[in-house]
């Protein structure tokens, strides 16, 4: 059980990262409440349940075994193509472990294979019947609209251009509140097709990682729609979905699926790569200017240390210690500016004095969104093309969403201090 003074800190949190959103409304005299309401008791409850019930917990903590096996079927793969770059027998005696682990052969492979898997499991129902089942619960303890209560539940399990196209029938009739809803919950979770990727990648440093990962996307996606409707009421009467996805050009076979997941996640890989060579690099260049400058507290200043400084006080919010605070601000802030899995990539890499476990496992919660701005293009775009008639309003609330997104993922991670 935590100390005292770290509930109340993780509480007081909670309360203030609403605030915030209430702080940045736009027409306060158009709050419902019962929906902010119903967000912050549901993510409450949901925390509650994921991380306490231990039959629930040994179902998510599955998962873990889940990905290991996915792990060891991709190794098979990439071994097989890229030999020892891809986890095949050394043709040399090995001197040092990490040196022949290879990120762009070893891990990003493993995008190639969920997204072929989320392909198929879309085609023979099982997603759409755990979208179903979570758009019914945001109905009923919400009170939201059937088209962004099953679009909110979607992007659980798709990204944040793929959820919306599940109703893009409805978005160009959705009220300015539940657009913004569309938005944030995009913004505060992350893709199927990435989470084992992100849990592969902090295996060794937070036990359990893929299904943490899972439960802070589900508790982040009531939070966000709690935090959105604070801060964009709803102003005209909802809209009604059914609960069926929308596209018609679905696959005609299990193999066709599978083809097109394998196609889309070949996509997805480049770009991964592509971004991170070229944000890796403009980092590096970014710091050895700055390394020109005076150092500070006898060390050089870095991008690194100086998000820390800004979003310190940010993550002391959701239940990091002070002493800390430094530190997982800057994995923070690098998160924010660049993207989360150089984030997670960090955090993997910290010394165990840095952060404490129990400050690894908020982190990973407060990481766990595509809130940063590389993602905030990706979404103007596709929501654009989706619903060109509301190009305008899209854009005049993509930066709000962005901050919308990162309180949801903020607020998930206070939870996960209150109960850890």
């Amino acid at each position: 059980m935590n100390p005292p003074w770290l509930l109340l800190q993780a509480l007081c949190g909670f309360v203030l990262l609403h605030g915030i959103a209430w702080l940045l409304c736009e027409r306060r005299h158009d709050l419902r409440w019962r929906p902010v309401l119903g967000g912050c008791l549901l993510s409450l409850l949901l925390g509650a349940l994921l991380l306490n019930a231990p039959a629930l917990q040994q179902g998510f903590w599955l998962l873990n075994g889940l990905l290991d096996a996915l792990e060891s079927a991709t190794r098979d793969g990439t071994s097989f193509v890229f030999g020892f770059l891809g986890g095949g027998s050394l043709p040399y005696a090995e001197t040092n472990p990490a040196a022949s682990f290879v990120l762009a052969f070893r891990a990003l492979p493993l995008v190639l294979v969920v997204s072929a898997l989320s392909a198929l499991l879309m085609h023979w129902g099982v997603l759409p019947w755990l979208v179903r089942a979570m758009s019914l619960l945001l109905r009923k303890s919400m009170g939201v609209g059937g088209a962004v209560g099953l679009a909110s539940a979607a992007n659980v399990f798709v990204g944040m251009v793929e959820a919306p196209l599940v109703v893009q029938a409805w978005i160009g009739r959705m009220n300015r509140g539940e657009l913004f809803v569309l938005m944030s919950c995009g913004m505060a979770t992350i893709a199927g097709t990435v989470m084992g990727l992100y849990a592969a990648v902090l295996s060794r440093a937070v036990p359990d990682a893929l299904g943490h990962i899972l439960i802070a996307s589900i508790i982040a996606t009531p939070a966000a729609m709690a935090v959105s409707l604070l801060m964009v009421p709803e102003d005209g009467p909802s809209t009604e979905a059914g609960v069926e996805p929308t596209d018609k050009a679905a696959p005609g076979s299990s193999m066709e699926a599978l083809m097109r997941g394998t196609v889309d996640g070949a996509a997805l890989l480049v770009n991964i790569i592509a971004m991170l060579v070229v944000l890796v690099a403009l980092v590096s260049l970014l710091n050895q200017l700055l390394a020109c400058l005076p150092a500070v507290g006898s060390a050089p200043l870095s991008l690194q240390r100086m998000l820390g400084w800004l979003m310190a006080p940010v993550v002391w919010l959701a239940g990091i210690p002070w002493h800390e605070a430094v530190a997982a601000g800057a994995l923070m802030g690098t998160k924010t500016v660049l993207n989360e899995l150089l984030a997670y990539l960090d955090l993997a890499r910290l010394p165990a004095e840095e952060l404490s476990a129990r400050s690894r496992l908020i982190m990973t919660y407060a990481l766990c969104g595509f809130a940063k701005f590389g993602s905030l293009g990706i979404m103007l775009g596709g929501l654009c093309t989706m619903a060109p008639t509301r190009r305008a309003e899209i854009v005049q609330l993509g930066f709000r969403s962005l901050i919308s997104g990162t309180l949801a993922t903020l607020i998930a991670a206070s939870i996960v201090a209150m109960w850890r």
